[in-house]
């Protein structure tokens, strides 16, 4: 045996060498193809199986136990899609790069990703050893040497230097290599083997073995009789059932795809981390403070259904055998569902602060953010844990029924959704009041899944329970725990499965179709109808309430998050214009996103309506997007939150970021021309109101400056043609509500409101806008009267708009009672660069595409990905039929059964002439005119 395993490198190369793909990274591979071992596309498995256990150089049963090890790696080497077809015909050496064990750039980066050697890697390698005597140079030679420490050492090294780009499995990955080698190649025995450093080189550089690696691969391979054969058989079986079982957990984005069922119960794929090298929170007129406030503060949610600790000490889902599965809270974990990372403090070293994006303010700094409003003073707001952009903690809760305190509980702030960022290349642009790119769903399935694997698999509790209840605890008192957290997952379940079934039996509002979710993916989420279900039916259930499961209805009206800069200086928000009081908006949000509200028959009438909403918080958000009061004054800009402007100083002599001006005059021209009907004039372009005076904003009829808000310009939704879900679901949809809460619209709406022809509808049943109104005033009203002794003027926090339903433009008013008139509204197109993908329901990707005919926009496009396009300024689609990456979500017209809820593309078309059929907006653009009003839109 010790003969076998030294020797010295052959002077001469191989008289032919065979080529390597550049696709095989593996180095041990690559000289078993150039040596003619093994064939460089497919091997049989029993061929490489068997060269493995030759150059191994061991006998009996550990050789059987590298052949067994040697089975497994081959079989997923190219991916579970390809786990039967490698176990059956072997796996293929030249599509190993980018398969499941590629570690990309983690490893010790010796071969470059197109399978260059690189020469200062082999010199860093050699620096972790030491100079060893050759124990076969029978002149005692010197040689450079790695012992098995050493290469631990070396191999935590380039784990740890790759920590902006690794996952956690990498490091075990290591350990099927380096050591593996050392095993393989190493001189002397025992503890004082070593791996020589010149004969990795060779190995690399060359692609040669040791002669004594050669003469192990020249012995014949003995076969096996038909005992032998049937034994390996049966191994073989234990081992792929093995293999996919590990697999599986190891695994689970790719098990889930291949076998559907799965994904039931393993988490969601996700997409990976990528840091940016770069980030920039771009100048909004916000301060640092007022800006980091904004990211958590509570609305008094609690999204998340267990209690903020629990949350915090939950571990993430997946069964992990070789990997440690992190907690749940884990920032780099929630970015990966869409989220941004933020500091625990913004009171911190400007290079620490540096790394979040924040920047030194400009000069002169923006005011701070009005200290109270009305007299109520906002809730103090730290990020002591280090959750991402948009997670709240909500303190001081008490059950809105008993009044008994409730542990703190974790929600989502207004941030989660409407804080946007943009990447390009390795810079993150972020700004706030954009459009969040976030999956709530993934989010939802992974804290369930997280609950059920802490409940299920081994360990996970134990651990879990020494996180909330500390090492002291008794067994009582993790019994106890145990048994709120399994009444949490059960009741989950049960609300999961319900919802499954109750909406598999229910048709849409015309009864021609089956009811069906439409997948919000990334960047999208239907707000309205997930509110419904919230308050009509899952606040029901907490309250003791049973039979309102007809209340629930599919989430199939997706849109994208809308921009909320300017918004509290629209008359109508939502994009159906369907919310014209803006207390009613933020706090109906915070229902939505599950604040506590007391809906229990079991308490007075004077406790109904009792919540956690924390509106001393939502009106200085208000307060903190709108600015100064300016009503009644002339002024030619809005204050508050202000759009962000176009990056293009932060890629300085990259041309697709710079402003052509000429492009911008003829853009202009063309906005004047094409967009004002809808669009009005920009708000902040002094140059478009002194060329175009008549279609200014400032001079228009749509801006009411004596009452301090924009009447937007509606359009019929039949006119505009595009996807009508999201109109529908207020328009359409009906709950039932039980008569002891009282909701009376005549009197809710029509007396105390003053709202003109609101039907008598019954208590009990009504539609979903006029019971969401009421509900909403009524727990706003609650919060009020219970706080009356801190407000300084309450009519001053309501304002003087009204909670009545949108009668629509006045050209197309409508009686009451007769068929709904679904309509939205255009906003102003300030910050537009930074709201891809486009319409309301996110269904065009870039402004290049919105300004095309309709026809000829993309129907499928992935999403999950920030990388932005300056040049069509969005998401740049290439092909007809794209891949997403791993954990992406694809957006797409149609299903297996066809048209998509939710995602039609159609509508606000450039085609054709004068006069313009419906669906259509303008004319048919050339491509330089696409360009020169993108140019222009940019600027705005």
């Amino acid at each position: 045996m010790q003969e076998n395993r030294t020797g010295t490198v052959p002077s001469t190369a191989p008289p032919s060498q065979i080529a390597v793909s550049p696709d095989n990274p593996c180095p041990f591979l690559r000289g078993l193809v150039a040596g003619g071992y093994v064939d460089g596309h497919v091997v049989p498995l029993k061929k490489l199986i068997q060269t493995i256990e030759a150059a191994s150089g061991e006998k009996g049963w550990q050789q059987r136990v590298a052949g067994v090890k040697t089975c497994i790696v081959a079989v997923i080497a190219n991916g579970l899609g390809r786990v039967f077809r490698n176990w059956w015909s072997g796996p293929v050496l030249d599509q190993l790069r980018d398969g499941p064990l590629d570690k990309h750039g983690v490893g010790s980066r010796i071969l470059s990703a197109k399978a260059e050697v690189v020469e200062t890697e082999i010199a860093r390698l050699a620096s972790f050893g030491k100079d060893r005597q050759d124990p076969q140079d029978p002149s005692g030679k010197m040689e450079r040497g790695l012992t098995s420490p050493e290469i631990t050492t070396f191999m935590n090294e380039n784990f740890e230097r790759a920590k902006d780009n690794r996952r956690t499995i990498d490091r075990k990955l290591m350990d099927g290599e380096w050591p593996v080698l050392l095993n393989v190649m190493g001189k002397g025995e025992g503890d004082a083997r070593y791996l020589s450093v010149r004969e990795v080189r060779t190995l690399f550089v060359e692609r040669r073995f040791p002669e004594r690696i050669v003469q192990r691969l020249a012995v014949p391979v003995p076969q096996g009789g038909i005992a032998g054969k049937l034994a390996k058989a049966v191994v073989g079986l234990i081992v792929l059932v093995g293999l996919l079982a590990l697999a599986v957990i190891e695994f689970p984005n790719q098990a889930g795809e291949i076998v559907p069922p799965l994904a039931q119960i393993l988490p969601p794929p996700l997409p990976a981390l990528v840091p940016a090298k770069r980030a920039v929170w771009l100048d909004q007129n916000w301060t640092t403070e007022d800006r980091h406030w904004f990211h958590h503060a509570s609305q008094g949610t609690a999204t998340f259904p267990v209690p903020y600790d629990w949350f915090m000490a939950l571990e993430q889902p997946g069964i992990h055998l070789f990997t440690s599965p992190g907690l749940l809270s884990d920032s780099a974990y929630l970015e990966r569902f869409g989220f941004l990372p933020s500091p625990r403090t913004v009171h911190a070293d400007a290079a620490s602060l540096r790394r979040f994006g924040y920047r030194d303010p400009p000069d002169p700094p923006p005011a701070p953010a009005p200290d109270q409003v009305e007299g109520l003073r906002p809730t103090a707001v730290e990020n002591f844990d280090g959750l991402p952009v948009g997670f709240a903690r909500l303190t001081n809760a008490t059950n809105p029924g008993t009044l008994v305190p409730e542990p703190d509980q974790i929600g989502l702030a207004c941030a989660a959704c409407h804080t946007g960022s943009i990447r390009y290349k390795d810079t993150s642009i972020r700004f706030d009041g954009g459009p969040a790119m976030v999956n709530l769903k993934k989010l939802e399935l992974a804290t369930g899944l997280a609950i059920a694997y802490t409940l299920n698999v081994p360990g996970r509790f134990t651990r879990f329970a020494m996180r909330v209840l500390g090492p002291d605890a008794n067994e009582p008192e993790r019994g106890n725990l145990n048994q709120k957290l399994a009444s949490i997952g059960k009741f989950l379940l049960d609300q999961h499965n319900l919802y499954d079934k109750t909406i598999a039996g229910m048709k849409t509002h015309d009864g021609k179709h089956p009811q069906k979710d439409t997948e919000e993916g990334f960047g999208r989420l239907d707000a309205l109808n997930r509110i419904g279900n919230q308050v009509f039916y899952t606040d029901f259930v907490l309250g003791g309430l049973s039979g309102f499961e007809k209340n629930l209805h599919a989430q199939d009206a997706p849109v994208s998050f809308p921009p909320i800069w300017t918004v509290p200086w629209f008359k109508w928000a939502q994009y159906d214009a369907s919310i014209e009081q803006p207390l009613i908006r933020n706090a109906g949000e915070a229902l939505g996103v599950s604040a506590l509200v007391n809906f229990s028959p079991d308490f007075s009438q004077k406790d109904l309506f009792r919540s956690s909403v924390a509106l001393e918080n939502l009106v200085r958000i208000e307060k903190m997007l709108h600015g100064p009061d300016l009503s009644g004054q002339y002024v030619s800009a809005f204050g508050g939150l202000q759009p962000p402007k176009w990056p293009a100083e932060f890629f300085p002599g990259d041309p697709l970021w710079k402003i052509n001006p000429e492009r911008v005059v003829k853009g202009r021209a063309l906005y004047a021309d094409m967009c004002v009907e809808c669009h009005l004039g920009p708000v902040n372009d002094p140059v478009f109101d002194k060329e175009h005076p008549h279609e200014s904003f400032w001079s228009s009829e749509q801006w009411k400056p004596e009452k301090g808000w924009l009447e937007e310009v509606q359009k019929p939704v039949d006119d505009m043609g595009t996807d009508n879900a999201q109109a529908s679901v207020l328009a359409y949809r009906q709950v039932s509500v039980p008569g002891f809460l009282g909701m009376r619209p005549k009197r809710d709406l029509g007396e105390r409101w003053k709202c003109q022809d609101v039907p008598d509808y019954s208590s009990t049943e009504m539609p979903f806008s006029i019971a969401l109104m009421i509900a909403v005033d009524r727990t706003s009203q609650h919060w009020m009267d219970e706080n009356k002794d801190k407000i300084a003027d309450p009519m001053k926090l309501w304002g003087t708009r009204s909670n009545c339903p949108n009668p629509g433009p006045e050209e197309h008013h409508h009686n009451a009672g007769t068929e709904p008139k679904l309509y939205y509204r255009a906003r102003p197109l300030n910050g537009v660069w930074a709201t891809a993908p486009y319409l309301h329901n996110g269904s065009v990707p870039s402004l290049y595409w919105m300004l095309t005919p309709a026809a000829e926009r993309p129907t499928k496009f992935c999403m999950g990905a920030r990388d932005f396009d300056p040049e069509q300024v969005g998401f740049r689609v290439v092909g007809d039929a794209p891949r997403c990456k791993t954990g992406e979500t694809l957006f797409s017209t149609t299903g297996p059964g066809g048209p998509v809820a939710g995602n039609s593309v159609l509508g606000h078309s450039f085609e054709g002439q004068k006069p313009y059929k419906k669906g259509v907006v303008g004319r048919m653009l050339t491509d330089d005119e696409r360009y020169q009003l993108i140019e222009y839109l940019k600027t705005l």
